[in-house]
């Protein structure tokens, strides 16, 4: 007598649909006031996790009735998108800011110099920790005092006495200065209180300014960071980073447009 076969069920393994925006250049509060309507999303569902500078936004979406997963999801990619729009610098999980800048760099084939004050050397470090680095970085200055400002910067002594080590003239004068130097198409230059002390009520323990020079075009961004000495230099260098690639993209599209006249 022939055993009865087992009962089969056609089952099929839930599939799903998961894609990833490093995001860069925007406040914690600022991305997760973006994304709360969708935060309470259950399918797809939207989760955020935040590192000094850089958001990471995770979309997960699984087979619902007759909608598959990757139906569900690109319904809300289209979204994330049109809401953060160059402040996404990837859609990799695992590429750093750092990496985005240096492969911007590389494509675009510009050099970049450095000149940093309250972070220190954190910009350079985080470029030359990029395998191939050499192919865009040219060098870095740590110009903490204000006598070395003006020594390898050329900032004007009239400019520290009037305005301060601390304020947006100097991190313009930095990031000039840097260019004119070294020769680079891109510079970076910080400069701020990271604390505990050296606080005041005019420029409080966070204060940053961080400017950025590209092809001769200068712009100066103020940051107010929060947190411990670390936290304010690792949030400034993830800033300067975000800023540098900003410039460089609107560069290029500035100048793009202007030749399409």
């Amino acid at each position: 007598m022939a055993k009865d076969k087992p009962e089969t069920t056609d089952i099929r393994e839930e599939e799903s649909f998961v894609k990833y925006f490093r995001i860069c250049g925007m406040r914690e509060k600022d991305v997760r006031n973006s994304i709360k309507d969708i935060l309470d999303s259950k399918n797809p569902r939207v989760e955020l996790s935040y590192t000094p500078g850089e958001a990471l936004i995770t979309l997960t979406a699984t087979d619902e009735g007759d909608d598959s997963a990757k139906k569900l999801g690109k319904r809300l990619v289209k979204e994330i998108k049109n809401r953060f729009g160059l402040n996404i610098y990837s859609t990799d999980k695992d590429t750093t800011l750092a990496k985005s800048v240096v492969d911007l760099l590389k494509m675009n084939k510009l050099f970049l110099s450095t000149c940093e004050s309250c972070t220190g050397g954190m910009v350079a470090s985080s470029i030359i920790d990029i395998p191939g680095a050499s192919d865009v970085f040219k060098e870095g200055f740590v110009t903490y005092s204000n006598k070395a400002k003006r020594a390898r910067l050329n900032v004007k002594k009239s400019t520290l006495v009037k305005y301060g080590a601390v304020s947006e003239q100097t991190a313009k004068e930095m990031a000039k200065g840097c260019a004119q130097t070294s020769k680079a198409d891109v510079t970076v230059s910080t400069t701020g209180i990271a604390g505990p002390d050296g606080g005041s009520e005019d420029k409080p323990v966070g204060l940053v300014y961080i400017g950025c020079s590209v092809c001769g075009k200068t712009r100066v961004e103020k940051y107010n960071f929060e947190g411990d000495r670390i936290s304010v230099r690792q949030a400034a260098t993830a800033a300067a980073l975000a800023l540098l690639r900003m410039c460089v993209l609107e560069y290029y599209s500035e100048k793009n447009f202007s030749q399409g006249l």
